[in-house]
């Protein structure tokens, strides 16, 4: 009985520990543009856009406008994809076409959070897209992730590939 109520504790523990804010939108782009973050700009969705963009999530998009922060060649995202139920928040920074720094900024599932350390998000770093508009580097899953790590690279898509749009 004390085995199994130490395990039970273990789990809901480790399921706390998972969820939560890991950096700031704010924090994020302070660090992206050292301390200097640029002023907000937004792309408007067009039809065409919103295909692709649907192509890339596999439903349709919820937000008409995205929001980024541009300075000289570097831009800066936070992005949100649902891994199974609930959003990811992620950051990322790309430098003349490539992904320089992607991050979980916020992760709210019981599930998967092994996506927020960096042995997994630096699989992103120096990633672009291909004529076909997918990952020009393969990402590798992670075990019992399999639905954030799809988000991620939902989101890496998106970035690029409007990046590519402005």
């Amino acid at each position: 009985m004390k085995k199994v109520l130490f395990f039970s504790a273990l789990f809901f523990f480790q399921v706390a520990l998972a969820k939560g804010v890991y950096q700031t939108p704010e924090a994020f782009l302070g660090k992206a543009f050292g301390g200097n973050t640029p002023a907000l700009s937004s792309i408007w969705l067009t039809k065409e856009k919103k295909d692709v963009i649907a192509g890339f999530l596999q439903h349709a998009p919820s937000f008409i406008r995205i929001k980024y922060w541009q300075h000289e060649s570097k831009t800066a995202w936070i992005l949100n994809e649902v891994g199974k139920t609930k959003p990811i928040t992620v950051g990322v920074v790309i430098e003349s076409g490539k992904i320089q720094t992607l991050k979980v900024l916020t992760f709210r599932e019981s599930r998967g959070w092994e996506v927020k350390h960096d042995f997994f998000t630096r699989q992103f770093d120096n990633v672009g897209i291909n004529k076909e508009q997918k990952l020009d580097k393969s990402i590798d899953g992670i075990s019992g992730a399999t639905l954030s790590v799809r988000a991620l690279k939902k989101i890496a898509r998106i970035a690029l590939y409007l990046e590519k749009q402005l």
